[in-house]
């Protein structure tokens, strides 16, 4: 099945919303709230999450959705749902700080069929459809062919609610700073998994995330020639919080790299 017309749907939706995120952006000041530790949400997350959620319906009112700060599903059916991220880096955006994206995905039959990731503050629109290739700003975009960890950059996320493997996180840290050309937090995961797409870091790295973080990002990736796992090294990144991407070499670097740094235990969300 073709799935440009979701794509460009999720298109429109992503710069409908971004405009209004913009205009935040200008303010002075705007209301910014406590989800829980160290998770933010702001006036710009709740208004342009609606404004996504009316374009999507008003194409395709069957379809379901779940969206970071309407969120109610645990799981994914079998039929057709988008994924939404209003603003994946939210705390970026409450400080005035570039990165923060709008990310979209539409899953079928459990799969990610059309995928996109809008980076506001720098106007960079990754897309993807299944079979179709991945996309930075209408140009055709493939993963780092570098297979040597040593000279590879590696994108990760801090901690931010959930530090009960901070230490473990910060074992794992100081190999990569040893065995790599360097680690790069940039404070959004939709953003950093398709720096992995287009070939600015050779992997990446992290716990914690939501489904909202990574559903359009790693269609993304895949259709860049990326590989995606949990810590594990199976599927259940989607819902499992801990996720690997990257080429092939690069890939299985970290993997073996977090499962010296963690216990059996903890690979798993």
């Amino acid at each position: 099945m073709n799935y440009s017309k979701e794509l460009e749907v999720a298109k429109k939706a992503a710069e409908e919303a971004a405009s209004i995120i913009r205009d935040y952006a200008g303010r002075s000041s705007f209301d910014v709230k406590l989800k829980g530790k160290n998770d933010l949400v702001t006036d710009a997350d709740v208004h342009s999450e609606k404004k996504i959620i009316e374009v999507i319906k008003n194409a395709f009112p069957n379809d379901q959705i779940l969206a970071e700060e309407s969120r109610a599903k645990a799981s994914i059916p079998k039929e057709r749902i988008w994924i939404i991220d209003p603003i994946d880096g939210t705390t970026n955006f409450a400080h005035s700080f570039p990165v923060y994206c709008v990310s979209i995905a539409l899953w079928e039959n459990k799969e990610p069929k059309a995928g996109l990731v809008y980076e506001v503050a720098n106007d960079e629109l990754f897309t993807a459809t299944e079979g179709g290739g991945a996309y930075l700003n209408g140009e055709r975009i493939w993963i780092s062919q570098n297979e040597d960890p040593s000279s590879s950059l590696i994108g990760t996320g801090f901690p931010y609610n959930n530090l009960n493997l901070v230490d473990n996180y910060l074992k794992l840290f100081k190999r990569m700073m040893e065995k790599t050309h360097g680690v790069r937090r940039p404070g959004s995961a939709a953003w950093d998994l398709c720096n992995v797409a287009c070939g600015r870091f050779e992997g990446f790295y992290e716990y914690g995330l939501s489904p909202w973080d990574v559903a359009a990002a790693v269609l993304i990736i895949k259709e860049a020639g990326g590989l995606i796992t949990d810590w594990s090294g199976e599927d259940d990144w989607l819902f499992g919080q801990r996720i690997i991407a990257g080429n092939a070499a690069v890939h299985n670097f970290l993997l073996n790299e977090i499962r010296d740094c963690f216990e059996e235990d903890e690979l798993r969300g």
